[in-house]
């Protein structure tokens, strides 16, 4: 199965174990399985239909395990390593990862699987579907498709094999195609199945064309990137063009238009919810709560973003917190990106207050830290009050302390001892390091307690244990067609063109007057319809945060003005104190603009399993790794690319035998 031809030739038989449709439900995708198909059965109307909803299993791919987030969230800006360090080879860059390394063989894979598929569809509607009213569809659906995976495989790993017809038998001999090659075959097929597909789709997740546009316009892009400067000259200036073209397709389609508030993309109160069915989601893969087709793993993304909570008193694991596995920890650039006080995408995106949940095991007041004494031995907290809460402040702010071995005053008590929850805190007073502090844990991170992105927790889930998540997983949205707008007018140094589509976003973004603040998204919602929640106990979830206290403002319920976050030019673009260039070494105004742009894109993305590929396609994953994540030690030249899997090498055939070592070598990525 690790050979290339028995892959795409076995998967495409493995992807014919379908299903079909029983049931009136949401999507095409509620079946139940029946057996597996032989190739006739793709020389059918029906056997092609079917091998089409097969190809859609394979978008869950990309939400399923833990390659989703070590291929595209760490070793980048944005996230380091949490508590659990197992796969730490993907942030680090350590000698461990290599071409062995878990994950590097799975996209591959999978992307390969889904191609054959794609094959056969594009090879076999033509002459066997007869002229069904879904033949163009189909047959779209099919060029998407392998666009799509192409695509994702290019970024990866650079210049891979073509290979554009089916695979009837096993073949062992291929060779690589350049990156330009493979760019050239994904815009092809991209533009194929725009014209292709619907307007609208037949049925809820089914592709259509402005999904096609959509990755039309980021795939132009994409090539237009610094990543491809030594081939790219002739096609940029065009490539850009095309890039606004395409998204400007996606905008002016009254399809797809921005929700109102950011809350609502991530305010998933239950499966199949109104959150899944806002204009905003241009393409999503498809996952519910039925059992039979969610797969070996379901929506695991849920499981990587949060911090440990289960083990602090007075709190236990329960549906609205989420299971934690404390992988990804959100870094300061996660943190300072964000203009705090006005821009409600940071509190809309992380979590950063709980609840008591086992309110039997809380604290208890100490006679030195009781505000009275009738409260010593009593518990600092009851069921459903506040337990937990993340100040995420600014340096300077003189509000906390805590106690120093290493200064005198060690015996005195630190005041946030004195209040009733456990609090983790930014910034202590007189310290210049940036931290999350644990009270008893001075002047060391603790990895397991962050403040944790709130996007993607899901309370759907059959049972507190479980990892399979039940919500659609967003692969692309109309808010990131803007910036995609935005990011190539900027390329063309047309930046006051790009400003109507940065303005477009960040006034949706913005904190709206009379909008209560403290209010905030949280997939933890889904458990309040949750049957598996039980009704009398209590819950971690809060429906506010800790924006007042963080900000150090008063706290009134509303706010009647606000503070907007449009640009009336580009000079506030470059002229800005708070856009952190000085820390990436941007100087000149084309590459201030684009580390503005990746900044806007953390803002409005993060967390949204695209980083490393930004970083990568502009040759900022160096400086920007290095200056924001404390542990990524990305190379020159060597880690803007994934290594090639050695197990496609090893049984890699060159004239009917096996490659040399040299002749593995020169087919490996650069310095891998």
């Amino acid at each position: 199965m690790n050979r290339i031809s028995k892959l795409l030739y076995t998967t495409a038989l493995l992807s014919a174990t379908l299903t079909v449709p029983t049931s009136c439900k949401k999507s095409f995708l509620e079946e139940n399985l029946v057996t597996a198909r032989n190739v006739d059965d793709f020389k059918t109307q029906k056997g092609l239909d079917d091998l089409v909803i097969g190809m859609y299993q394979s978008l869950r791919f990309h939400f399923n395990y833990e390659w989703a987030y070590t291929t595209t969230s760490y070793g980048a800006d944005e996230f380091s390593v949490g508590g659990d360090r197992g796969v730490q080879m993907w942030n680090s860059y350590d000698a461990s990862l290599n071409s062995l390394t878990p994950h590097v063989t799975d996209v591959w894979n999978n992307m390969y699987g889904n191609i054959n598929s794609a094959n056969i569809v594009i090879e076999n509607i033509p002459v066997y579907y007869g002229e069904g009213a879904n033949k163009n569809t189909r047959l779209g659906e099919g060029y998407f498709m392998r666009a799509f995976d192409y695509f994702k495989l290019v970024k990866q790993y650079g210049g891979v094999p073509l290979k554009l017809i089916p695979s009837t038998t096993i073949e062992e001999e291929f060779t690589r195609n350049s990156a330009q090659e493979v760019f050239e075959q994904v815009i092809k097929d991209f533009t194929e199945a725009y014209t292709l597909l619907p307007d609208a789709p037949a049925e809820p997740g089914r592709i259509t064309k402005w999904a096609a546009a959509h990755f039309l316009a980021k795939a132009y892009l994409t090539r237009a990137s610094e990543l491809y400067n030594d081939w790219n000259s002739a096609t940029r200036q065009n490539d850009l063009q095309e890039a606004i073209k395409y998204a400007d397709l996606v905008i002016n389609s009254g399809r797809h238009t921005l929700a109102p508030n950011f809350r609502q993309i991530w305010e998933y109160t239950d499966v199949d919810g109104p959150n899944e069915k806002l204009s905003e989601i241009i393409l999503s893969a498809q996952f519910s709560s039925n059992t039979a087709t969610q797969g070996r793993y379901g929506n695991q993304i849920h499981l990587y973003y949060p911090s440990v909570y289960q083990n602090l008193a007075g709190m236990q694991r329960d549906l609205a917190g989420d299971r934690e596995f404390q992988r990804l920890r959100s870094t300061d650039y996660a943190l300072d990106v964000f203009d705090r006080v006005n821009d409600s995408r940071f509190w809309k995106s992380f979590r950063t207050r709980y609840l008591s949940n086992r309110p039997a095991n809380a604290p208890v007041w100490t006679a030195q830290l009781a505000p009275s004494p009738e409260l010593v031995g009593k518990p600092k907290f009851t069921g459903g009050q506040e337990s937990i809460l993340y100040i995420v402040n600014n340096a300077g702010d003189t509000r906390y302390t805590s106690s120093d071995p290493n200064k005198a005053d060690v015996s005195l008590p630190t005041n946030i001892g004195r209040r009733a929850p456990h609090m983790f805190v930014r910034y202590f007073a007189g310290e210049a390091q940036s931290f999350v502090n644990a009270h008893g844990n001075f002047g060391k991170i603790d990895p397991t307690k962050f403040v944790a992105l709130s996007k993607f927790m899901d309370g759907s889930r059959a049972d507190v244990a479980s990892q399979f998540g039940r919500r659609d997983g967003v692969l692309a949205r109309v808010a990131e067609t803007y910036l995609i707008a935005a990011e190539a007018y900027g390329r063309l140094g047309q930046y006051a063109q790009a400003l109507p589509y940065l303005n477009k976003v960040r006034e949706r973004a913005a904190f709206k007057a009379g909008e209560d603040r403290a209010s905030y998204a949280d997939g933890g919602l889904a458990y309040k319809t949750n049957p598996a929640t039980n009704p009398s106990a209590f819950v971690s979830y809060s429906d506010k945060n800790t924006y007042y206290e963080s900000n150090n403002i008063a706290t009134p319920v509303t706010e009647s003005t606000v503070n907007n976050l449009t640009i009336k030019s580009a000079d506030e673009i470059f002229n800005s104190n708070s856009e952190m260039y000085d820390k990436v070494g941007a100087v000149s105004n084309g590459d201030k603009f684009i580390h503005f742009i990746l900044n806007e894109r953390s803002r409005e993305l993060m967390g949204e399993l695209m980083r490393w590929e930004d970083l990568a396609r502009t040759k900022t994953l160096v400086s920007r790794a290095v200056a924001f994540n404390d542990e990524a030690k990305p190379i020159e030249n060597k880690h803007y690319l994934r290594p090639v899997p050695q197990s496609f090498l090893d049984l890699l055939k060159k004239g009917g035998k096996l490659l040399t070592n040299e002749e593995k070598a020169a087919m490996q990525n650069p310095n891998w």
